[in-house]
């Protein structure tokens, strides 16, 4: 047996090159060419659900955007900036919130870590948010194990009872909506 590669063999490789035995080894079992192109074709097979189970992970809840809300978010014009969630509708913080209906304000207390020191005191804080018509925008940070920063785009029309969540990502944290462009 013959050692190639950059390292010199030791221990049991060096024993096996030397053609020794070596202590607690186990035989080498061969493999049929058979069970080889079934091992290498049931990696193969596996690979794609491995990467679609690993794109299932990611957050991306829409990857596009309709050609009217496009046109809409394009023209940064029609948004102002709004600094506390009590200017938000309730239905567009418990989009951001789910049940726990609370999002601190901008400066306020909250809990940013896991350590929870008071449980009254809410898991995400809003950054800032910005409303043009029936869309907002609405960028927020939560605490826990990993502190995250999360954008959400929705949509909210006077006919619709519920918003429409348009876009969703997380990443950031932008400066404001003049900063995010």
């Amino acid at each position: 047996m013959r050692h190639i590669g950059a390292f010199p063999p030791n221990g049991v490789a060096a024993s096996l090159c030397r053609g020794a035995p070596a202590l607690l080894s186990t035989p080498r079992r061969r493999h049929s060419a058979v069970a080889t192109t079934l091992r290498i074709h049931a990696m193969f097979f596996l690979l794609p659900l491995f990467v679609i189970a690993i794109q299932g992970l990611c957050c991306a809840d829409v990857t596009r955007l309709a050609t009217e809300d496009h046109r809409a978010l394009q023209d940064a014009s029609r948004f102002h900036e709004v600094h506390s969630a009590g200017d938000l509708p309730a239905l567009i913080v418990a989009l951001c919130v789910g049940d726990k209906r609370k999002l601190a304000n901008p400066g306020e207390n909250w809990n940013a870590t896991d350590a929870i020191t008071d449980p009254t005191l809410p898991g995400k804080r809003l950054i800032w948010a910005a409303v043009g018509g029936e869309y907002y925008v609405d960028h927020y940070e939560r605490g826990g194990i990993a502190h995250t920063f999360h954008v959400l785009v929705a949509k909210l029309t006077k006919s619709n009872a519920r918003p429409k969540v348009v876009w969703s990502a997380v990443g950031g944290p932008f400066k404001g909506l003049r900063g995010v462009s």
